[in-house]
């Protein structure tokens, strides 16, 4: 956790407390009691009005609450594309979380960027081509979350169908064609997947644990991912091989 969210995070804690010992904080953050008093110190230094003393807890000062939310215009716009973008493109479940997001921050800002935020007229339509799929996106999200495999048959760009067992390492959209890199247990290496060419998909109930070489930053390491130029991207849009 970086220093400054754990400092967001100890207010939040010691609202819920009456008294909050530092050995309550450093348990629940695991790092040590010095740590926390040096946290403590910086917090009340920059004006949060914590009472109290090292071996005896600490009290949040009643009706204190943190500043109001503040963004520059450009930072608004692209929180606003970005959700559109995911309410648009994304399925269902995915497109809810983005508009939650946007209520939740609307709520905290001030009046003048609320109603700026409201009326950023930066839009992704909602008609558009998107190959459909033969499965719920959500899925495989959560099993990309959760370090599951799935099992998928597969048809290349040839017709050819095989049967895969996959390990989801992350998900791409390349309009139309949303594409999933994996390490492919059949093929002892990594491929990608249109996921408009999956029939079959389940889910496998036990988690797999990552390996060295069987990663994420081990396919963007590599010079062929799908980032790797626009020929490359091309090829993997057209066909697969292997």
């Amino acid at each position: 956790m970086r220093r400054a969210d754990r400092l967001f995070e100890i207010i939040q804690f010691m609202r819920r407390q009456p008294l909050t010992r530092a050995r309550d904080l450093a348990e629940n953050f695991e790092v040590s009691e010095r740590t926390i008093y040096r946290d403590i110190q910086d917090l009340m230094t920059s004006g949060v009005p914590i009472e109290g003393e090292a071996g005896i807890g600490y009290v949040l000062r009643a009706g204190y609450d943190l500043p109001p939310l503040m963004f520059k215009e450009t930072e608004i716009e692209a929180l606003v594309l970005g959700a559109r973008i995911v309410q648009s493109w994304a399925d269902k479940e995915l497109a809810d979380a983005a508009t939650d997001v946007i209520a939740k921050v609307e709520a905290v800002l001030p009046d003048a960027l609320r109603a700026y935020m409201t009326n950023t007229a930066l839009l992704a339509p909602s008609e558009h081509y998107m190959a459909p799929l033969k499965f719920e996106l959500g899925e495989l999200r959560n099993a990309l979350r959760e370090n599951r495999k799935v099992t998928i048959g597969y048809e290349d760009a040839r017709g050819d169908p095989t049967n895969r067992q996959v390990r989801p390492l992350s998900l791409a959209y390349f309009g139309p064609v949303w594409l999933m890199a994996g390490w492919c247990e059949l093929r002892d290496d990594f491929r990608t997947f249109r996921l408009d060419r999956i029939g079959q998909f389940e889910v496998a109930e036990d988690r797999f644990k990552p390996e060295p070489g069987k990663m994420l930053r081990d396919f963007l390491a590599r010079d062929d991912t799908w980032i790797r130029g626009s020929e490359k991207l091309k090829d993997t849009l057209d066909s697969e091989i292997g």
